[in-house]
């Protein structure tokens, strides 16, 4: 595939990576509502088992569709720094496939766990809802619970694209904030969380429409 038809390709990974950002909140914050911690391990259980065809695939949706897609975002975005600070642009690349099998670890333990749970809560409510709190401290630590390697990427791609003035001010700017965000988010608030995530979101889609744009090597026009 040409170049510039793979920096097209992934300006569109970006503009989807955006919109699955949108769908998980949508679903995890309006639509399911996860029991209050006071709630029962019955009463959890019941809502994972009821609601396990629907969690499944938001999570392929959010991890493993996610992670296939930010691959191809993050060579394409590679392919458009590299030729500015070729080492910097690589080890900017080491972390973009760090995120990418994280998230996809994340999503694989998520849905397997889930199932494993399903069917042992059948029989035994409580042993099945012991076993998912430890997947959940699995999945959160890989990258569910903090976004340090995802800023990082973002930080490092903008400090490229500042020293060599690619792109345009506005999204160097706002590269600055979801890098710094994702990597603050080790810190146990959730306002960084919410911050990066929504940030993030804008990010993505922007980037994604220039690189659609102007998919040539001459980023320095966009």
């Amino acid at each position: 595939m040409e170049t510039k038809t793979f920096q097209k390709v992934g300006g569109y990974c970006s503009i989807v990576l955006g919109l699955i950002y949108i769908t998980a909140f949508i679903i995890y914050g309006g639509i399911l509502e996860y029991p209050h911690s006071e709630a029962t391990d019955i009463d959890k259980f019941n809502f994972l088992s009821d609601n396990y065809l629907i969690l499944s695939i938001i999570n392929l949706i959010s991890y493993v569709l996610f992670g296939i897609l930010l691959a191809v975002l993050v060579v394409s975005l590679h392919q458009k720094t590299k030729h500015y600070l070729p080492n910097l642009s690589m080890l900017t690349s080491v972390f973009g496939i760090i995120w990418v099998g994280l998230v996809l670890a994340s999503g694989m333990i998520a849905n397997i766990g889930l199932t494993t749970i399903v069917e042992i809560g059948v029989n035994d409510p409580q042993k099945a809802m012991s076993i998912w709190s430890s997947i959940v401290v699995v999945t959160e630590g890989l990258g569910g619970g903090n976004e340090i390697v995802g800023g990082l990427w973002v930080l490092l791609l903008t400090i490229i694209a500042f020293k060599n003035s690619l792109f345009s001010k506005a999204i160097r700017f706002l590269g600055f904030l979801v890098g710094f965000a994702g990597i603050l988010t080790i810190i146990p608030l959730d306002i960084f969380k919410e911050i990066f995530g929504i940030s993030q979101i804008v990010w993505f889609v922007w980037i994604g429409i220039l690189m659609i744009r102007k998919p040539l090597k001459n980023a320095n026009q966009l």
